[in-house]
């Protein structure tokens, strides 16, 4: 039995990285002997075991033959002939087909560590288009290590792209395409991920209500960039640079998909815009299952972004029915979600990058303010028939003052 480091423990300290996880393959062994030894078994697909202390991961190093469909559509052959360089060649990218032993010698049979150097993303073997999930990992990656330099190789790029033709996205499980969407919006720059999968034509496969949005016009008056899907790109750096929030960046990167479905006859104008996006995100939401957390967002985003840009013009009924919409008064973390997401699509825009956005200051202020009635004072005292509307009567009377108190 011979048991080596393997992955992104090897590859991140070449980077100058923190390691996250470690992960190791164990040649020469079979699952007999690891469970006899205090591993336990995890796992259907192949043989994996937990370490009986630390209880990080043990693979059995294997091979694997495409049988059927999908990433699951995989024979493994996990036998105690099955050597290092064979486990290593059935990996991605050759950046994480490289193991380490335990005095620190690097075993690097692919040039993984060439292409560090290099900062290129480049598949091991052909193998690779076996696996459509290996498209998702790719733009992830990039979009992780898009701060270094790192771009997808162009024969790389080019097997994605035939993956995508053949049809094999269609077969991936939904809950691990998304798993790779929310991973990748919480990476360095979620941007470049939705990028490399517009390069390669997964966009459309996977979210085409988000892909259908390149090539749609806006007014150049309040989109120097026009095209939409532009737009998209541009709003999704922006989100970056305001939080690390992958909810909000997800709130972004769908809030404008309604604009694919208006009336083209009136385009670059998109009347509705917002309306029509609900139903486009609802089937997102269902085809994929996206977390109530992230859909929930994202639809309050695409229903009211337009009216919190032009918050200043509202009326004190319109504002408070906004902010009961976003349930600002109970879940006044979700206002403030919700207002990095405005304000990443309010500078996603080209040359507008560094305007000033005071609707979210504006916002914040009013809701600090009412967040200081005693509501339950005011009901004790007045005894109202109906202490729902008595309260919002209430908070409307106090926004008409402060909307005064904040005119320029």
């Amino acid at each position: 039995m011979e048991i080596f480091l393997v992955g992104g423990a090897v590859r991140d300290p070449l980077l100058d990285l923190p390691v996250r996880d470690k992960d190791w393959v164990v040649v020469g062994s079979n699952a007999s002997e690891m469970k006899a030894q205090g591993y336990l078994q995890v796992g259907k697909g192949f043989p994996v075991f937990l370490h009986p202390e630390t209880k990080q991961e043990y693979a059995l190093a294997r091979t694997e033959r495409k049988v059927g469909a999908g990433y699951l559509g995989f024979e493994f052959d996990a036998s105690e002939s099955v050597t290092l360089e064979q486990d290593l060649m059935r990996r991605d990218l050759t950046i994480n087909a490289m193991a380490q032993t335990d005095s620190g010698e690097i075993i690097d049979p692919y040039n993984g560590r060439q292409d560090l150097a290099d900062r290129v993303l480049r598949h091991v073997s052909p193998a690779f288009a076996e696996d459509p999930l290996r498209v998702l990992r790719v733009a992830k990656f990039a979009a992780r290590f898009a701060g270094l330099g790192f771009t997808v190789a162009p024969e790389t790029l080019a097997l994605m792209k035939d993956i995508v033709d053949s049809g094999e996205m269609d077969a991936l499980v939904r809950e691990r395409v998304w798993q790779e969407i929310e991973e990748a919006m919480g990476s360095a720059a979620p941007d470049v991920f939705v990028q490399v999968l517009r390069d390669c034509g997964a966009l459309a496969a996977i979210l085409p209500e988000v892909d259908r949005l390149f090539g749609v016009p806006q007014p150049a008056k309040y989109h120097p960039e026009v095209d939409t899907g532009l737009h998209i790109i541009l709003c999704l750096q922006q989100a970056a640079r305001l939080t690390d929030d992958p909810v909000v960046r997800y709130a972004t990167l769908v809030h404008d998909v309604g604009k694919g479905v208006t009336d083209q006859a009136k385009w670059p104008s998109h009347t509705d815009h917002e309306r029509l996006g609900l139903s486009l995100q609802a089937d997102i939401a269902a085809r994929l299952h996206v977390p109530n957390e992230y859909s929930k967002l994202a639809a309050l985003v695409c229903e009211h972004h337009t009216k919190l840009h032009r918050i200043e013009e509202l009326r004190p009924a319109t504002l408070l029915k906004l902010l009961e919409s976003l349930d600002g008064f109970r879940r006044p973390e979700r206002v403030q979600k919700f207002l990095l997401a405005c304000e990443a699509d309010a500078k996603g825009r080209t040359g507008l990058e560094q305007r000033e956005y005071p609707q979210r200051a504006y916002l914040t202020a009013l809701l600090d303010e009412l967040a200081k009635l005693d509501v339950g004072a005011l009901i004790k005292e007045a005894k109202p028939e109906n202490p729902q509307a008595f309260v919002a009567q209430a908070r409307l009377e106090l926004l008409g003052k402060l909307k005064q108190q904040l005119q320029p």
